[in-house]
């Protein structure tokens, strides 16, 4: 009999989160575009909702990644590895809002239940006659026009599916404050939005190829010009 031939490693896309981590952490830093690569859509899509404003979304994701690459000796998996990510990408996101709204705090009282956000519909009657493309542009227009602390909670719940408990984990809020935002929200852009064309929600918010080769290049340029200390020195 010949020689046993070496189990085949796995291929990278097909790693864990938390396998791609430990590899990483382990020197193999160039694995780190697989993180990249599976998480763009969903920073891009938060950080958008977030600032309402593209490149600023793109800065976002470039900074949420170099920091929590900086950081990866702290993550120590008590939640999810996406969920301490989207953590910093929000958190990133929001203090650029801040910043930019010093003077317009967040308030989750009055009008409680009206559609105080600004929406046009691109049909006399979208359920009828709107084709899927101008429906997806209806609900991105919808979700983008809710109040911020309404408009991130839609985006993590329907638009990227976590689960309530993962998105309390990302936004730093209790579950009951996720579910009255939630449903708040659902009741600002009227149910039947999400009831008919749910399940075509993650159609909508497009991430083009473009972008995220962009993003990915810049993170890559970033850690290349300013070299990170090996993870594995303490």
């Amino acid at each position: 009999m010949g020689p046993t031939a070496a189990p085949e490693k796995p291929k990278p896309e097909s790693l864990t989160d938390e396998e791609v981590v430990q590899r990483v952490r382990a020197g193999e830093t160039a694995l780190y575009e697989v993180i990249m690569r599976r998480y763009n859509r969903r920073l891009y899509r938060i950080a958008r909702a977030i600032l309402h404003n593209d490149a600023e979304a793109e800065d976002v994701m470039q900074d949420a990644y170099v920091r929590s690459y900086e950081h990866l000796d702290q993550f120590a998996a008590r939640s999810p590895f996406s969920t301490w990510l989207t953590r910093i990408a929000v958190n990133e996101a929001l203090a650029r809002l801040r910043l930019r709204n010093r003077n317009q705090p967040l308030d989750d009282t009055g009008q409680d239940g009206e559609l105080f956000m600004k929406m046009t519909s691109k049909s006399p009657d979208p359920e009828q006659s709107a084709s899927g493309a101008q429906l997806r542009e209806f609900l991105e227009e919808a979700v983008l026009g809710l109040p911020e602390q309404y408009r991130t909670v839609i985006m993590l719940r329907d638009i990227e599916e976590l689960s309530t408990a993962e998105t309390a984990q990302a936004l730093d809020l209790t579950e009951v404050n996720v579910k009255m935002r939630l449903h708040r929200g659902h009741r600002m852009i009227r149910s039947w939005l999400f009831e008919r064309i749910g399940a075509r929600a993650k159609e909508a918010f497009p991430f083009m190829g473009v972008r995220c080769d962009r993003v990915v290049r810049g993170v890559l340029d970033r850690l290349e010009k300013s070299p990170i200390p090996d993870p594995r020195v303490q």
